[in-house]
């Protein structure tokens, strides 16, 4: 039984055998196969008069799916590391709105979440450059929470501030009819996305609104500065490896042990 299990491991995690990749390029398609058919089932036309296609091919491709999740599940030997980790709940969310669909009526429009597991795609491929930027990226966007969430922090009650001062210069008859519509503009403002549908009309509201715009330019650039800081500090692991034991897929080239349990990567029976 374990020999079947370590079969059906690297087939089904690793992706370095001809059975591996053939089996994760064969999941992608039928990931854009399921994809496609929900676009096309929501054309009217597509949909009145293929109907029955398209719901029998969504419900085998979910059968597959759920196989597959199954699965992973039993043969990891710790299926909560792979049932809470990153992948294992996108695995499930991309099964279970077909499921949902008997009770709730319109969610199975959002098994389009299945393309979030196209993302396998870099390490199936081993496109190590574009699987290490994505890497990268995560680990700084991260990195960066702590500061974020303070400027985010910051930002929330700036413009409760200036919504509220708006709400007191321009008042409800020029549209700020309550401060959370004042705060609404403000935040439209600030972020210089402006859709219009309320502005100031008073001299004075003018000139706080200028103010706001600008200031926008300069907080956008905030979040950018602090991700990009932790983007440039630089990062040496490079293999895709998935580690058995833990799942972790971060390790150096010539790495033999997981860096995060120190369990053997590529154990042989």
């Amino acid at each position: 039984m374990s020999k079947i299990k370590k079969q059906l491991y690297d087939i089904i995690f690793e992706a370095d055998t001809p059975a591996g990749k053939f089996f994760d390029i064969a999941l992608l398609f039928t990931i854009l196969l399921s994809v496609t058919l929900v676009m096309l089932e929501s054309v009217p036309a597509i949909r009145d008069k293929h109907q029955i296609i398209l719901k029998t091919s969504e419900w085998i491709i979910t059968a597959i799916f759920t196989v597959e999740y199954v699965l992973r599940i039993l043969i990891v030997k710790k299926p909560y590391r792979y049932i809470f980790s990153f992948y294992g709940i996108i695995d499930f969310l991309s099964v279970i709105p077909t499921y949902l669909s008997l009770f709730i009526i319109g969610s199975h429009s959002l098994v389009v979440i299945r393309v979030l597991r196209l993302l396998r795609v870099f390490r199936i491929l081993k496109l190590t450059r574009y699987s290490n930027a994505g890497k990268s990226l995560g680990r700084a966007m991260w990195a960066s929470r702590e500061k974020i969430s303070v400027f985010i922090f910051f930002v929330i009650i700036l413009v409760v501030i200036i919504g509220t001062i708006m709400y007191m210069v321009e008042g409800e008859i020029h549209g700020f009819t309550s401060i959370p519509r004042s705060i609404y503009w403000a935040i439209v403002t600030l972020t210089t996305v402006g859709y219009g549908d309320i502005s100031p009309v008073t001299s004075l509201g003018q000139f706080l609104a200028s103010i706001v715009m600008i200031m926008g330019y300069a907080i956008i650039a905030v979040p950018t500065g602090i991700v990009t800081a932790e983007i440039i500090k630089p990062s040496t692991k490079n293999n895709t490896q998935v580690c058995p034991n833990c799942l972790h897929d971060s390790h150096e080239d010539d790495a033999v042990y997981c860096n995060k349990c120190g369990a053997e990567i590529n154990p042989q029976l």
